[in-house]
């Protein structure tokens, strides 16, 4: 609903009017004279002019609503009709051949042959998959066959509809400037485009954002964890900007999005839609473990019971090996000191105690192992007391091999406007970073720099603070380095309190 101005604004709102006037006329030479001779300018030529400025990129209008409270969204869509460009305006539309791959180009043109560009997918309770699509030139109709050659498949149309809001009106057929969305296209996803296969076109798909935010989901039941992926890969199919993987190492779900407030809406939507429940959590770190020294050990398993007893005795040397080469098993028994049919089960623990690491709990990396002796009995020995043995004789020689932790170290590129430089740089100072360099793009600066993943799982939320929201970032994974000492230590010490705590959670069941 619209009021009048108070009183104590009329004046305010007349002042803006006359900078709103002031600055349509500069865009056009011949409002600009206009003005000059009446000082005013009428809201139609207003409109024409706010609408000329936009299609040659000299006004940016700007709105001020509140979807929630459905305020001034009317007025947002009498804008988008007012002053964006319409297909006519755009002119030609460029695209390229994918047979010869030479430049295309179709005019929004109802005769001309079939071009449509799907710019949204949409995931529906009733008629499941749609794909809203922009007819670019020509008509579409349904039972029409027509060529994705982002996939270089053939699909047929089946329904098509009309959207308003909630609202799907069935329709059977638009043409060139029009939007409608197709309904069970399987194969179809946003960004692609669909054409006749004898006048074959393929637009240029949407930019790809990298995610910025990521965070651990922690399912709330049992059944909650089997409907998480299930409902969030539906969910993808919507919003291409968000990407699910599960960590092989910590086995938790970790979605990544733009924003925490773009997670958010996206666990709302799990819930809502797909009635899985998660909890948010920051992601674990991805420790990993290794040595910097050499060490020999024995693990020994001796058992004796009423019947068969268990018995396997094994010597190991450890040493570490180059970063990246993982793990390698050395068997030099000699002599028959261990049966051949035991070496496997001795690697087999040596192997599982590895996985489980010895400080923290993290798995551990680039490490050789040699077994060279040992013992056995000839009724009490078992693949299982030698798989015991070696696990025992690889956490003792750890232990004595100055075993360290490893931290995964990130590679940032932050582009951030000049005058936030400074702090940024300070920032990532105080994360323990390391600036690698910088570079100027336009009005910003491009700083590289290499951080542990540690200090910038919340980066997205700090850097738009530190910038007001002018900052952006990319990060990718870069490579593993030693934790020092004093954060190591903490990380050994909360490692413990959650094995104390779940084997009390253990006890208690």
């Amino acid at each position: 609903a619209q009021t009048d101005i108070p009183e104590e604004l009329k004046k305010t709102a007349q002042e803006m009017r006359v900078q709103l006037m002031e600055s349509v006329a500069e865009t056009d030479d011949a409002l600009l004279e206009k003005y000059l001779d009446a000082q005013e300018l009428s809201s139609e030529e207003l409109r024409q002019g706010i609408r000329g400025g936009v299609l040659r990129g000299k006004l940016f209008p700007i709105l001020y609503g509140s979807a929630t409270r459905l305020i001034g969204v009317p007025q947002l869509l009498d804008a988008i009709v007012d002053y964006l460009p319409s297909p006519v305006d755009e002119g030609e539309f460029q695209g390229k051949n994918p047979v010869t791959g030479e430049i295309e180009k179709r005019l929004p043109d109802p005769t001309g042959p079939l071009a449509a560009y799907v710019f949204k997918t949409i995931i529906d309770p009733f008629a499941g998959k749609l794909s809203v699509m922009r007819v670019i030139s020509g008509r579409i109709a349904t039972d029409m066959g027509l060529y994705n050659p982002n996939k270089q498949l053939k699909e047929k149309i089946g329904q098509m509809f009309k959207l308003e809001g909630k609202k799907q009106e069935v329709v059977r057929e638009a043409s060139a400037g029009e939007i409608v969305a197709a309904a069970k296209l399987k194969d179809v996803s946003s960004g692609d485009t669909l054409c006749e296969e004898r006048a074959p076109i393929q637009f240029d798909g949407p930019p790809h954002f990298s995610p910025l935010i990521s965070f651990a989901l922690e399912p709330k039941t049992k059944a909650d964890e089997e409907k998480v992926p299930q409902g969030l890969h539906r969910i993808m199919e919507e919003d291409p900007t968000i990407e699910l993987h599960r960590d092989e190492e910590t086995r938790d779900f970790i979605l990544s999005g733009m924003g925490q407030q773009h997670v958010e809406i996206i666990v709302e939507k799990l819930k809502r839609k797909y009635g899985a429940e998660v909890i948010l959590k920051a992601p674990k770190v991805p420790y990993k473990e290794t040595i910097r020294g050499r060490a020999s050990a024995q693990g020994k398993l001796k058992k004796q019971s009423g019947g068969r007893g268990q018995y396997g005795d094994t010597w190991l040397k450890i040493e570490p090996l180059p970063h990246g080469k993982g793990f390698e098993f050395v068997d030099e028994v000699v002599g028959g000191a261990i049966p051949r049919n035991y070496i496997p089960a001795v690697e087999k623990g040596v192997r599982e105690a590895m996985a489980g690491g010895v400080l923290a709990g993290y798995p551990m990396v680039d490490v050789r192992v040699t077994l060279y002796d040992g013992s056995y009995h000839d009724v009490d020995s078992s693949d299982m007391a030698f798989k015991i043995a070696g696990s025992l004789g690889f956490k003792n020689a750890v232990e004595k091999a100055k075993p360290v932790i490893l931290e995964p170290i990130m590679t940032l590129e932050v582009t951030v406007p000049d005058d936030c430089m400074g702090d940024v740089i300070g920032d990532l100072n105080s994360r323990r970073g390391k600036v690698l360099g910088m570079e100027t793009k336009g009005h910003s600066q491009v700083i590289k720099a290499r951080v542990p993943m540690s200090e910038v799982l919340k980066y997205a939320q700090d850097l738009r603070s530190i910038t007001s929201g002018r900052g952006e970032f990319h990060m990718e994974f870069s490579h593993y380095e030693e934790l020092p000492p004093h954060l190591a230590e903490r990380v050994v010490k909360e490692a413990k309190a959650r094995q104390a705590a779940g084997s009390l959670q253990e006890h208690k069941a």
